[in-house]
């Protein structure tokens, strides 16, 4: 059923200014498993909460008395699942990125404070920016082989 388990998000690049919270991503060999998926975590208690409006993840709520965090299931077409870990991966080799994305999120939850709307939306050109330089670089790579 699952092809992959990663850590994405703040948590996952070392050094990264982040809310404890672990955000995981779950990449299905299938996207005709999700039924199946949605079932066996409802039975550990989770609750499944729908894609929240975006498209190529699914998200589920926390277990009472679990720890904090996040848990996504994606199809392995997903374009969300491949933004989160060239997210992560291209903060992770660099630091220089990765300390202004440290020095943004400061300022913003500063700014915005439990406003999680606002302070997604306001880190949201950062995000693009680093995203673009990946397609870039991907881009680039794939015409020199």
């Amino acid at each position: 059923m699952a092809a992959a388990i990663e850590h994405v998000g703040s948590t996952a690049v070392p050094g990264l200014a982040a809310k404890p919270i672990i955000d995981l991503d779950v990449l299905l060999i299938s996207a005709t498993d999700l039924p199946l998926v949605i079932a066996k975590f409802a039975s550990v208690g989770y609750e499944h909460r729908g894609n929240l409006g975006v498209a190529g993840r699914e998200a589920f709520r926390t277990p009472p008395n679990d720890l904090p965090h996040h848990l996504y299931v994606c199809p392995s077409s997903s374009p969300e699942y491949r933004r989160h870990i060239s997210f992560r991966d291209y903060l992770r080799t660099h630091p220089a990125d990765s300390n202004s994305y440290a020095g943004l999120k400061r300022e913003l939850v500063r700014k915005f404070g439990n406003d999680r709307e606002a302070y997604t939306q306001a880190k949201s050109r950062f995000v693009a920016e680093i995203l673009r330089r990946v397609d870039k670089t991907s881009t680039k790579a794939e015409r020199e082989h």
